[in-house]
């Protein structure tokens, strides 16, 4: 006999199990190569439409800060839903400017399943993003980059790099030459440059990492060959030259980035979709990448939740597997 389900007044939740996982144990379960190659699986997946991943809404804190949830899920994987907040005086006070946590959700029961830091996944997955570009994208003789920012992207820039491409240099400029100085002690091929314009000319490879609400190089300093990549998102003008577009093939990640902020890109929002092609479509053979030798190749990002549900969804894998996190009961 087909016994008679419960009326929903008649079951409890009663506790859960849910996995915690902090902002240390994140950072020793992402493999940096194997979140690339994840990455490049998503992306291919995301130009596909096998990702579900709506707008992203934003609340905003007058003269403090905003808050955007992301939420995404394809077959195979772990609900994620990342809420990142930006705040800037965080700084004054010792806390990052960029806070974030996912949730897991198990797509069979909707249940809770782990909740994890994502400052640190935030942090080098919109890198990993932008140097799958440069892999994707950039000469295969390229031997010169330069990163623009000091930062917290620009210290996940100067660690990827170096794994994609055999770079004799790796010039680091920021808004204070102090803070390039330290960051080039990290990586022994790379050195700190006060001249901003002489390094981006004598580049290969340009990556702009930087929070600057305004234009953080000149288009013209771009020759041609090179790529060119930017991850930062501060509007309503942004760190990248809107006349490199002009002058350049440019890929992003949806046709997203067109939208006004804080779903797209701010130096994207007056621009026609049709102008640009999507890395997915690349890295999946639909479309050409780079065209010629001689091609300034330009990716920018906005930062999507693919790319959170990719990297949650395989630190999640490998806390399971080799027992890192705490049991808690919801």
């Amino acid at each position: 006999m087909k016994a008679i389900r419960k009326s929903s007044a008649e079951i409890e939740k009663g506790g859960l199990p849910v996995l915690v996982l902090s902002e240390a144990d994140v950072k020793t379960l992402l493999d940096p190569l194997r979140l690339l190659d994840a990455l490049a699986e998503g992306f291919r997946d995301l130009s596909a439409g096998l990702i579900q991943a709506p707008e992203r809404p934003e609340i905003i804190v007058p003269r403090k800060g905003f808050s955007l949830a992301m939420p995404a899920w394809r077959t195979g994987m772990s609900i994620a839903v990342k809420v990142v907040n930006v705040f800037e005086e965080n700084l004054d006070i010792g806390l990052p400017n960029h806070l974030a946590t996912i949730n897991l959700f198990d797509p069979g029961t909707g249940a809770p399943q782990c909740v994890m830091d994502g400052t640190y996944i935030t942090a080098i997955r919109t890198a990993a993003s932008a140097v799958l570009s440069v892999r994707e994208l950039s000469r295969k003789d390229s031997r010169t980059a330069t990163i623009v920012g000091a930062g917290v992207q620009g210290r996940q820039h100067l660690q990827l790099l170096p794994l994609i491409r055999e770079f004799d240099e790796i010039r680091i400029a920021s808004l204070r030459y102090e803070d390039a100085v330290s960051l080039a002690k990290l990586q022994p091929k790379a050195v700190a440059v006060e001249d901003v314009e002489q390094a981006v000319r004598t580049s290969d490879v340009i990556c702009l990492a930087s929070h600057s609400y305004q234009p953080v190089i000149e288009a013209g300093w771009v020759r041609p060959g090179a790529h060119v990549t930017s991850v930062g998102y501060a509007p309503p003008l942004g760190e990248l030259p809107v006349e490199l577009l002009d002058k350049s093939k440019l890929f992003v990640e949806t046709a997203d980035a067109f939208k006004s902020p804080p779903v797209g890109c701010a130096e994207l929002k007056d621009r026609d979709s049709s102008s640009a092609t999507l890395l997915g479509d690349v890295i999946s053979g639909k479309r050409r990448g780079r065209e010629s030798a001689g091609q300034i190749t330009l990716y920018k990002a906005m930062g999507v939740a693919m790319e959170d549900m990719v990297a949650a969804n395989l630190a999640y894998s490998a806390a399971k597997s080799r027992g890192v996190g705490q049991i808690v009961t919801l």
